[in-house]
């Protein structure tokens, strides 16, 4: 690990974060990077729409309730990360980004997951496919 990770942790902060490259930034920009992710849809790993699997340096923080979570497959996209599709922005405006994680942004994407669990349909699902491809070309 790079010496100027150690400041920021397991999280990306800002849009032009040091340890991203020039390709790198575009690549995640538009989500080129999730493509590899359909490998571990097509094996049944992952699911297209579920909550984002999360390190477990966060997962250990989860409340009783908030582990509920875990009980669905995890997936690509969800409600959550189309929400805080500019999660790193917001992290750069934090003065310390760990600390906003864990007491702001994590309980409120937590919360979306949650309510997903609870409501998952496959109407949902599809709803949220859609929005997902309207946020990649829109944004």
């Amino acid at each position: 690990m790079r010496p100027d990770s150690d400041k920021k942790g397991l999280i990306t902060v800002g849009g032009h974060d040091p340890r991203v490259t020039r390709s790198g930034y575009y690549i995640r920009k538009y989500k080129l990077d999730e493509l590899p992710q359909l490998i571990n849809v097509f094996i049944g790993d992952m699911s297209l729409v579920g909550p984002r699997p999360e390190v477990r340096k966060y997962v250990d923080m989860y409340t009783p309730q908030q582990l509920k979570v875990l009980s669905v497959r995890p997936g690509i996209t969800s409600l959550a990360s189309i929400r805080y599709r500019n999660e790193n922005e917001i992290l750069a405006q934090a003065d310390n980004p760990d600390k906003c994680y864990i007491e702001k942004v994590m309980p409120d994407k937590l919360a979306i997951d949650l309510e997903y669990v609870d409501k998952a349909n496959l109407w949902n699902d599809i709803k949220l496919i859609f929005s997902t491809f309207r946020e990649i070309i829109t944004k």
